[in-house]
């Protein structure tokens, strides 16, 4: 029996991680056909993607954070083979924060991980479509403006990298002082809003900017986007809010927040807003976002809570 042919894709930055490496190391002592790339600029993970494919690997797996999974699941999305022609993905979390990571109950550990992907079957789950400036990105987890949008934006890369997801929770806590609406228009299928936000989420998966649950119950599953929109707020009121937010405290949020279920929304804004598509931002004054139904096929845990139905094996 041929062993299983899988590519590995790290970001740069987690090449050197020495449990990574030993990860690696104990599945290919089980049998495994393992390779492994490393990005260090743009578009080496699109052309890994496309070489895993010419050489019939069965599984690509995007070992970094969200910005890496979304950067592979992007380039699988972009192929013109439906998504059961295309090898399935897995995720090593090695990012700052790991949103999607943590709120699909993923393994933090890098050989549990892998392991993960050999045991569980993969399900199809949906992508979210942005199209912004004549351009086309895709993303695995969420899209967010507003107050989240900035931390995540301004926080340091050298404070992430020493104090992980409690460097977003610092520098949102040093912006409390500052915190300005977004004025915009939304409108999706049958729903409509108008006015100042301070906090946006549209989200695939649940939460984003080193652990802001914008959207609680996003399932990755459902072909359905969750809309949050937290509205401008005004005094005592909306400093407290500003620390939820950058604490990701959801019972308070379900208070003030208008939530919907899309299967797309457009945004309109007088001036320039930024939306961070998993870590990369994005400036424009009209977005589309669609929900993509079932691009890629993903390992999740079984009881993996951004899941409805269960997977079914290939």
């Amino acid at each position: 029996m041929t062993a299983p042919h899988w590519r590995l894709i790290i970001n740069g930055k987690s090449a050197g991680d020495d449990d990574l490496r030993e990860a690696v190391h104990a599945m290919r002592e089980r049998g495994l056909d393992l390779d492994v790339r490393v990005t260090w600029e743009d578009g080496d993970a699109q052309r890994y993607v496309a070489e895993a494919i010419d050489d019939g690997a069965s599984a690509i797996v995007a070992a970094g954070g969200d910005g890496t999974l979304s950067e592979v699941a992007a380039t699988l999305a972009g192929r013109d083979e439906p998504a059961a022609a295309l090898p399935t993905l897995g995720l090593v979390p090695m990012g700052t924060a790991n949103d999607f990571a943590t709120a699909a109950g993923l393994p933090v550990e890098p050989l549990p991980a892998l392991e993960l992907i050999a045991a569980q079957p993969a399900h199809a789950i949906d992508l979210l479509r942005l199209e912004a400036n004549g351009k086309l990105r895709w993303a695995a987890n969420l899209a967010s403006g507003g107050f989240g949008t900035q931390v995540t934006v301004e926080t340091p890369e050298g404070m992430k990298k020493l104090l992980g997801g409690l460097a977003y929770v610092l520098t949102g806590l040093s912006r409390l002082g500052r915190i300005e609406p977004v004025e915009a228009r939304l409108r999706g299928p049958d729903f409509a809003w108008r006015g100042g936000f301070i906090a946006l989420g549209i989200g695939n998966g649940r939460q984003a900017g080193g652990g802001q649950a914008l959207c609680p119950d996003a399932l990755v599953d459902d072909g359905l986007l969750d809309v949050t929109v937290i509205p401008e707020l005004e005094g005592e009121v909306a400093a407290t809010l500003g620390t939820v937010v950058s604490e990701g405290k959801v019972a308070a949020l379900d208070r003030v927040a208008t939530r919907v279920r899309l299967s797309w929304i457009e945004i309109e804004a007088a001036a320039p807003l930024v939306l961070n598509l998993d870590g990369e931002p994005v400036e424009s004054t009209r977005f589309r976002i669609d929900c993509v139904p079932g691009r890629v096929r993903m390992h999740l845990p079984a009881g993996c809570p951004l899941r409805s139905q269960p997977p079914v094996a290939d």
